[in-house]
């Protein structure tokens, strides 16, 4: 269950019946990129630091400041973090 306080941060679907272990990228995710301190508090007694640390490594949507400030914080290479590494720039065709 998903407190009222964190409703903010999940928007976009009704919390009543919803179930946060389910969908573990899609909620990790929220917290790290919106949360606060005690969101962040509530994303660590449902999620074990493990999952935490995966989605961490592999959610491209998270925003380089608050991949940064993970990656930081869980000792983990900015390198290891997917937001964080390279990405090829797009190739726009031209008419010649």
């Amino acid at each position: 269950m998903v407190p009222n306080e964190l409703q903010a941060l999940f928007w976009d679907i009704n919390l009543t019946d919803f179930d946060p272990v389910a969908y573990p990228d899609y909620m990790i995710f929220r917290v790290l990129e919106f949360g606060d301190v005690a969101a962040f508090r509530w994303l660590k007694l449902t999620f074990a630091e493990e999952e935490i640390r995966r989605v961490l490594k592999s959610e491209r949507r998270l925003s380089p400041k608050s991949a940064t400030f993970w990656a930081l914080i869980y000792d983990i290479p900015e390198a290891d973090i997917a937001a964080l590494r390279e990405r090829p720039s797009p190739v726009f065709a031209t008419h010649g």
